[in-house]
């Protein structure tokens, strides 16, 4: 009978320890984004935005890493999402820069790092954690994959009009009319639907706190730094 309590209770210490550094991780990384964000909207307030907005890459590469240790991403599901997620971005940007005739005309500026064929890569890592983010987000609420996918897609368009009012001043990229049209808003919402609908099917299940801070910590920068801008 010992032997069976003894066993019992590694069982319960094991298990209690792995939930504990799971916790942790999740903790640690909310911890680094927002303490990225906030040094950068704080650096920003002080007039140094062109020392900060050229991080912007190194801040896309730490938020995916942080990703990836807290959500199962490297399952076959996750990484064929990411890739998948990754190119559709990609050439759905390089199809817009060239023709036009998806978002509107427009082109990238120098602060999201390299390009390929005038595409930032920074870019389609982008539409890749959006997507993941978002679906995440909206699969939390809603079981249907009808109406998570179209609220997983509206999540990235209202995050998309937050990151319009300050693209051009950070020089992320700038639209031959100042901002953008409202086809821009109707490409990002059908292409966000579509990869929506893959992520349903394919991204591995996750129910921790990470997604939806990764995702509000984007509207809350974009957000101050709009209002900075507007009142200092």
């Amino acid at each position: 009978m010992s032997e069976v309590i003894k066993l019992i209770n590694q069982r319960i210490f094991q298990s209690y320890s792995q939930e504990e550094v799971k916790v942790s991780y999740q903790v640690i990384s909310i911890g680094i984004m927002w303490l990225f964000t906030i040094s950068a909207l704080i650096g920003i307030s002080l007039g140094y935005s062109e020392w900060f907005i050229p991080k912007t890459p190194l801040n896309l590469f730490i938020c995916l890493i942080l990703l990836i240790f807290n959500v199962p991403l490297l399952t076959n599901g996750g990484k064929f999402l990411f890739v998948i997620a990754f190119t559709v971005g990609m050439l759905m940007e390089i199809l817009g820069i060239s023709t036009g005739d998806i978002f509107g005309v427009y082109e990238y500026g120098n602060n999201l790092g390299i390009k390929i064929l005038g595409v930032p890569i920074m870019i389609g890592v982008y539409w890749a954690v959006l997507v993941i983010v978002t679906s995440h987000m909206a699969q939390s609420i809603f079981k249907n994959i009808y109406t998570a996918s179209v609220f997983g897609a509206l999540l990235m368009v209202s995050l998309d009009f937050l990151m319009e009012q300050m693209a051009s001043n950070f020089d992320f990229w700038h639209f031959e009319n100042g901002l953008a049209g409202i086809h821009n808003y109707i490409s990002w919402f059908l292409i966000s639907l579509f990869l929506q609908v893959l992520a349903y099917h394919f991204l591995p299940k996750y129910k921790g706190a990470f997604c939806k801070h990764l995702y509000f910590n984007q509207v809350a920068f974009f957000s101050i730094s709009y209002l900075l801008y507007l009142f200092i």
